[in-house]
């Protein structure tokens, strides 16, 4: 099997994409301090929980360094528990409704509500330390690993990674020997509207569009060490890393914040929040839909128990925010935290 290096322009790549029309918002913030309350339960994740993910059945899926719990809103329980005692990172319902949980060194986990399959290194997975999973349109299931992005087509695994050494792209014929750097360390992968795929990394973040590959630049500047990639509902791509949190509509970007972002999220409403880092901790933010046109965007800055840090965020069905943080899962109601504790 041939792998294309979707990675060779990371260090080399001579296109360039401008940021003409760059500007800098100025926010309207307002923080806010909730009440928080403990949920003691017998089998919560205890531990950094990273992604949180409702099904289509409605239940919510958390994939934490000690499992991935099922809640059905009545109790949790740890799908893998007899499985593998892995840290898992990422979880995934795909079209047909399977589920997809990705780990740091075991791999992949392939769930179809009855059994469970394991894809390795040893299956032609790019690495067994996976950060995040996506489904593209064709449902081909794509994972973000510390040596590239694979897909998988349902038969095999197809790599993208950089080669150094070549002044080109070029096409990598074995799954071995690839070293890990900054540039192959993906976080995050989408495909918006268009069809093109958006890449960021703990490197350089770049889109591809099926020819060539442009690395994203504002400034002169590329993005570095973007953890979050989201498309809102208008067709706005969303950014957040160590350059902070970037909307980029087609054809400037807009800064909204220079703090630390780590993970993006849109809701109904069209409200955009993130987990970010201030001078004295970790806050939800909340950046009102109907002000991010103007000039002065309302964002909310929701403060958490001892400032501590947050991962991944959903909103469920019912309007609650759940968001995972180093202890385990938390969900906000607006008014009141709630910590479940193990």
């Amino acid at each position: 099997m041939k792998y294309v290096s979707l990675y060779a322009w990371l260090w080399l790549v001579v296109f360039y994409t401008s940021c003409e029309g760059q500007t800098k918002t100025d926010l309207l913030t307002e923080t806010i301090s909730p009440q928080t309350k403990d949920v003691v339960t017998s089998t919560a994740p205890d531990n950094i929980t990273r992604t949180i993910k409702q099904d289509s059945k409605g239940n919510i899926w958390i994939a934490a360094f000690d499992g991935v719990y099922r809640y059905d809103d009545k109790s949790f329980i740890n799908v893998v528990s007899e499985v593998s005692s892995a840290r898992f990172f990422s979880v995934l319902e795909d079209r047909n409704g399977n589920f997809w949980f990705s780990s740091v060194g075991s791999g992949v986990y392939y769930y179809d509500g009855k059994s469970f399959q394991n894809f390795t290194t040893k299956d032609g997975l790019a690495s067994d330390q996976v950060t995040d999973i996506y489904e593209d349109k064709t449902g081909a299931i794509w994972f973000a690993t510390d040596r590239g992005a694979s897909r998988y087509n349902g038969v095999s695994f197809q790599n993208y990674r950089m080669n150094e050494a070549a002044p080109s792209f070029v096409t990598v014929a074995t799954t071995g020997g690839v070293p890990k750097n900054d540039h192959t360390d993906v976080n995050s992968i989408l495909e918006d509207k268009t069809g093109k795929f958006w890449f960021g990394t703990r490197g350089h973040a770049s889109t591809y569009d099926g020819k060539s590959f442009t690395m994203l630049t504002h400034n002169g500047k590329p993005f570095t060490n973007v953890r979050s990639i989201i498309e809102d509902k208008k067709g706005a791509i969303w950014l957040g890393g160590a350059d902070g949190l970037w909307r980029y509509d087609g054809s400037r970007f807009t800064n909204f914040s220079q703090n630390f972002v780590g993970y993006i999220y849109e809701d109904k409403k069209g409200n955009i929040w993130t987990n970010s880092q201030t001078h004295w901790g970790w806050v939800l933010s909340r950046y009102e839909a109907n002000t991010l046109s103007t000039t002065k965007p309302t964002v909310t800055e929701i403060e958490t128990k001892e400032g501590k840090m947050i991962f991944g965020i959903l909103e469920a069905r019912d309007g609650r925010i759940w968001f995972g943080a180093l202890d385990g899962v938390h969900r906000y109601d607006g008014t009141t935290i709630t910590n479940f504790k193990r």
